[in-house]
């Protein structure tokens, strides 16, 4: 029993005494291989994501002013161009207004037409000409095309507290 109780005190100081480190990153098994991802703002995970159809379904259900917890992935159309403050979504025959929480963290500005999992709130809210103007010229719109536009809009937003950004293959 002695011999016993030693055996097994001497595999715990070895295994107890392992100092490895590994660094996780989230891995998502997509067409049978597996995807690895850069990650901004807040850690987030690549399971239980809705698609886009779906989110765009969640989006028709919301009224101006309501808001909800999601994650779920689409295609970037556009980025801020000055500092990656904001993107601009595909939603189907409309687009999101991706906003980042607490302007914590800011996107590439070369992502455009890539696809992303963003985790966050989902909200309907009005924009302002204002406002409107503004994101046109950071997305480097021309005088005329901010000039062109004059009514308060009906938005889709979404404040994401994390974004997955599928790692490129290195070659």
């Amino acid at each position: 029993m002695k011999k016993i109780l030693f055996v097994f005190s001497i595999m715990a100081v070895f295994v107890s005494c392992k100092n490895e480190k590994t660094e996780e990153k989230p891995v998502v098994a997509m067409e049978e291989t597996a995807m690895n991802y850069q990650t901004f703002g807040d850690e987030i995970t690549a399971q239980d994501v809705m698609d886009k159809s779906e989110m765009i379904e969640k989006y028709n259900d919301l009224k101006t002013g309501d808001t909800i917890n999601v994650k779920f992935t689409t295609h970037v159309k556009e980025v801020c161009q000055k500092k990656g403050c904001w993107m601009k979504v595909d939603m189907g025959e409309d687009e999101a207004m991706v906003r980042f929480k607490d302007y914590g963290f800011f996107m590439p500005k070369d992502i455009s037409g890539k696809e992303i999992i963003a985790e966050g709130k989902a909200y309907v809210e009005e924009m302002s000409v204002e406002d409107q103007r503004h994101y046109a010229e950071d997305g480097g719109a021309t005088p005329e095309e901010i000039a062109a536009i004059t009514e308060p809009k009906r938005t889709l937003a979404f404040e994401a507290h994390g974004v997955l950004i599928p790692e490129e293959e290195k070659q």
